[in-house]
């Protein structure tokens, strides 16, 4: 998978809010405002998802479990861009049951005469499963699409939570995510918007 790295005079962009219909695992809705001086990961995925469900779900509870207590925070974003009639709220809460997902999951809130859903437009997600790392001050530092290597993942979470809690803006970062046009359907490693 190839690394891109930005420009040195390239600033990162603050992180635009969850815009979300509906929140599971949590009693309130979560905004990243509130979570600033933390790392965040934002995984967005779709249930019907192969990629999702074979990779990018388990790296999620894996990256939680490995950095439990270090100032890691997992999100889950159930962004649904295909299948929207059978992928509504009822099959979720059953679905994120039997997975035995613990982390909070905002259900990206849908966008009249549109097949993408809000934050996915806002984030320009290529498709599903996406990892976008946020750093302690609110900014993204990485987007990645399909399957992120889990040591690179975790080698990139490790530096974010290295810095100094207002990250500087001109740091280099890494998008490891698969570049170039988005194209039609699912594979083994996710499903791009089309």
């Amino acid at each position: 998978m190839p690394v891109h790295l930005p420009t040195a005079d390239r600033e990162f962009p603050l992180a635009p809010p969850i815009t979300a219909s509906a929140w599971l695992n949590t009693p309130t809705p979560i905004a990243l405002d509130a979570l600033r001086g933390r790392v965040i990961a934002l995984h967005a995925f779709q249930m019907l998802c192969p990629g999702c469900v074979v990779h990018g779900i388990p790296q999620a509870q894996r990256l939680r479990d490995a950095f439990a207590g270090e100032g890691l925070v997992v999100l889950g974003l159930h962004s649904v861009f295909e299948h929207h009639a059978v992928m509504g709220p009822d099959a979720l809460a059953a679905f994120v049951h039997e997975y035995r997902l613990d982390f909070p999951i905002a259900v990206d809130q849908a966008v009249p005469g549109s097949e993408i859903p809000r934050t996915m437009q806002d984030y320009r997600l290529r498709g599903t499963p996406s990892l976008v790392l946020i750093d302690r001050g609110g900014r993204i530092r990485a987007d990645l699409f399909g399957r992120p290597d889990d040591l690179r993942v975790g080698a990139l979470v490790g530096r974010l939570l290295a810095e100094p809690t207002a990250s500087p803006s001109g740091a280099p970062a890494a998008d490891t995510g698969k570049g170039g046009a988005a194209g039609e359907g699912c594979d083994a490693d996710g499903c791009r918007v089309g």
